[in-house]
């Protein structure tokens, strides 16, 4: 249960003192400041002001055992109570994080056997960033530092992170990218694609990539990174068999294939990692969110064997941060993936829960606002349109439909991101047959009371 908190007060100072995670702060000094989350329980967040939310975003993607979870509790006070901290910088390393790159290895099995660890999905990609540049460095290849990414990409809000990201509206905060990045299409046939045969339409999406290589020339370019299913893009699932073009492109050229998992990793989509589900072979990967489920801040780059051989030829590899394979979050998620593991989550997304939001969502496809549904494993995503049948949006352009549909959608309980005219969904594994219905059955609600403001738009 929650301390008793002066709601009131805290909204004060949240608009007095605190500056919250992308936000318009003067719309949070309108509001009279942040909703107040005092408590949760398994797929539930419980606020201030007395209102009980199904929470469909898992938290911020992450959140995969649910809330309340003791043996994350227990995990870190044990680890606080024998070695609350060590660094990783002086030739040392604790218990915990050896223990963790271990797990991680047996879990990305093949070549990927490394592990570096960071705190966040950000710092994962940021180590992506250097570490590549690094490797083609010493392996005596320095013009290759071009990354290539894809539009509509998101990985992570640092200035590396932002780069490799696609999101514009972003990148004209801090004069970004940063140069040596290059953009691409990116493979979503909804808002792109829509009339096209959905598998060629990915395989040019795919050619886009190569094309890229040519223009910048092979020998300069060093990765291609992209996320598996593109989460905070709007759930873009990708056709099948473009990770295998875009595998392929990379081989041809001898560059590297980073696949961001973010998101993906740790049974979100009823694997391991997404990579496992459709298909391909990364030579590093970028994860977070799902290793601790939240409870504690971590991120990893898991590095293939080929990569770190030539890495040992270089010297020190001078980067890395205070908080690397800090041993209680190390403790955390290796107490979180026991969970995962020993209750079947990962499987029970593949087998039960995914198909089950599957069939769930097929619901909404009727609906008059509903233009496609699209789920894989437990990321789900229902695009809003203004004419049955068609990708038009409502104004005439993208984004003033999903802020609509949110809204009412957290008003009558459910909490989701409206991602421009998508909402989109991540609930925690552990949710039921039940509740799966019970947010859909939100949405549709949702949408029939959205109809009049979008019709006044």
């Amino acid at each position: 249960m929650p301390q008793n908190y002066d709601i009131a007060e805290l909204k004060r100072l949240d608009v007095a003192h605190h500056l919250p995670a992308q936000q318009d702060y003067k719309l949070i000094e309108d509001m009279g400041g942040s909703r107040i989350v005092t408590h949760a329980e398994g797929c539930y967040i419980h606020d201030g002001d007395g209102n009980r939310i199904l929470d469909g975003m898992a938290g911020l993607w992450c959140v995969n055992v649910g809330y309340g979870r003791e043996e994350l509790v227990e995990a870190a006070t044990r680890q606080m109570r024998e070695l609350p901290y060590y660094n990783t910088f002086f030739k040392t390393v604790t218990p915990p994080t050896v223990l963790l790159a271990q797990r991680i290895a047996g879990l990305t099995g093949g070549k990927l056997q490394h592990v570096f660890f960071n705190t966040s999905g950000s710092e994962a990609n940021d180590t992506v960033f250097r570490m590549v540049r690094h490797y083609w460095k010493v392996k005596g290849e320095p013009k290759r530092t071009v990354f290539i990414s894809r539009w509509n990409a998101y990985h992570g809000s640092t200035v590396a992170g932002v780069s490799l990201g696609g999101m514009k509206f972003m990148h004209e905060q801090g004069n970004l990218p940063v140069p040596g990045v290059e953009h691409v299409r990116q493979p979503y046939w909804f808002g792109e694609g829509f009339g096209q045969d959905k598998v060629q339409f990915g395989k040019d999406c795919a050619a886009a990539i190569e094309e890229r290589i040519l223009a910048v020339g092979p020998e300069n370019v060093a990765a291609f990174i992209g996320e598996p299913v593109q989460g905070a893009g709007g759930v873009i699932i990708p056709p099948d068999g473009y990770w295998q073009e875009v595998e392929a492109i990379c081989r041809k050229y001898g560059i590297l294939l980073v696949a961001d998992e973010v998101i993906c990793g740790f049974g979100r989509t009823g694997n391991w990692f997404a990579h496992q589900t459709l298909g391909f072979t990364p030579d590093m990967v970028a994860m977070a969110k799902g290793l601790s489920s939240g409870y504690q801040p971590i991120s990893a780059t898991a590095v293939s064997s080929d990569i770190v051989e030539v890495l040992k030829t270089g010297g020190d590899f001078v980067h890395g941060f205070t908080y690397s394979g800090h041993p209680v979050a190390a403790a955390v998620a290796l107490a979180n993936i026991d969970i995962l593991d020993h209750e079947g989550l990962v499987t029970r997304t593949r087998d039960d829960t995914g198909p089950y939001l599957a069939n769930a969502l097929k619901r909404l496809d009727g609906h008059e606002l509903v233009g496609e549904t699209r789920s894989i494993g437990l990321l789900g995503a229902v695009e809003i349109v203004s004419k049955p049948g068609t990708n038009e949006r409502w104004g005439g352009k993208e984004g003033n439909a999903g802020p609509v549909v949110r809204d009412h959608c957290i008003a009558n309980g459910l909490m989701v991101r409206g991602i421009r005219d998508t909402i989109v969904m991540c609930p925690p594994l552990i949710i039921t047959h039940q509740q799966i219905d019970d947010m859909v059955d939100i949405i549709a609600r949702s949408l029939d009371q959205a109809l009049p403001d979008l019709q006044a738009l």
